[in-house]
């Protein structure tokens, strides 16, 4: 969110803006906070980054023909990541063959054919940005035999010809179920292998689509009993969707007997006024106590606040989990 400063320099909206209906501004001096009661609490308020690198980011992305996650879902950290050099690499195009309910990207259901220069151009802006730890995630490709699987792996053996000493985190779709393609990224051999379950169970229907709870845990099981050595399982969620409390300590029990390593828990922001409603917003103070709970009941890792996004902070996030220093690269 904007500082009051920034706020009241943008323009003007135009008359027939309407905004996202968002539920009631749990602080009891609401009154007092930059935007007013009944719309986002102090916490979800943050002032905007400085420095020089956020131009040359969006340069380097563009010069490339590359799509991020940070744009095509409108990440609320944009600003903060691309200032540091840092963005989530979005592959194989912008369309995305499932409509999720908390999803802003494009949806089609006959997307473009995959670019076979995409792995060179993904590697090439790498280099560019310097970066260390690179994440990769993609649109789910339903349209394809393998899901896509082949394509993410001849992305992750180009960033790594070009930058030999990065480490690669991968958040993939579900293949629609295929093993064959859990196992093709397997082989590749990532430092971290994510998947997002999203949600909790009762709610997986109205926010997914197509894909389920029970296949996302079969999914994240596979990958951590076919693991290599050193790899991490990672999974996160949205909160704020309706959930109850309970529900989210079932989620987390799920993932651990999963065999997750990382999880993590961040508010769900409705992107447009098609896409699911805010129920609630989350106080840090809950956030914590997830986070507790957590590591309570044997969860390695747990990344939780407003804030938190499955690729947000993952160069520290992975630093800070793993304990073997040969594996990780610190910046």
């Amino acid at each position: 969110m904007l500082d009051q400063e920034s706020f009241q320099a943008l323009p003007p909206a135009k008359s027939t803006r309407r905004l996202n209906v968002l539920p009631e501004n749990p602080e009891s001096n609401a009154d007092e906070q930059v935007v007013g009661k009944g719309r986002f609490p102090s916490w979800l308020h943050r002032r905007l980054p400085k420095g020089s690198e956020l131009p040359q980011t969006g340069q380097v992305l563009a010069k490339k023909r590359l799509h991020t996650v940070c744009e095509e879902a409108k990440c609320p950290n944009l600003l903060e990541c691309w200032s540091h050099k840092t963005a989530t690499f979005l592959i194989m195009g912008k369309e995305c063959t499932r409509n999720c309910g908390f999803c802003d990207i494009d949806f089609s259901q006959a997307p473009k054919a995959l670019e076979a220069d995409e792995p060179l151009r993904v590697a090439e802006s790498v280099k560019e940005l310097g970066l260390r730890h690179v994440v990769i995630t993609m649109v789910a490709r339903d349209d394809l035999p393998d899901g896509g699987s082949h394509h993410l792996v001849q992305v992750m053996q180009e960033v790594r010809r070009l930058n030999p000493s990065v480490t690669l985190e991968v958040l993939t779709s579900d293949f629609n179920g295929q093993t064959h393609a859990w196992q093709t990224v397997l082989e590749a051999k990532p430092q971290i292998f994510n998947h997002n379950i999203e949600t909790v169970r009762d709610l997986t229907p109205r926010v997914r689509h197509k894909a389920t709870y029970e296949r996302t845990l079969s999914l994240l099981r596979y990958v951590a009993t076919h693991r290599h050595v050193g790899m991490k399982v990672k999974s996160g969620l949205m909160i704020g969707l309706g959930e109850t409390e309970e529900q989210v300590y079932q989620t987390l029990k799920d993932l651990k007997e999963a065999g997750c390593d990382i999880v993590t828990i961040g508010q769900y922001l409705q992107p447009n006024r098609q896409k699911l409603r805010v129920k609630a917003f989350i106080p840090p103070e809950q956030f914590k106590k997830y986070e507790t709970f957590g590591y309570d009941i044997g969860l390695s890792y747990l990344y939780c606040g407003p804030f938190v996004r499955s690729s947000y902070n993952a160069r520290l996030v992975i630093e800070q989990a793993n304990q073997d220093p040969f594996i990780i690269n610190s910046h």
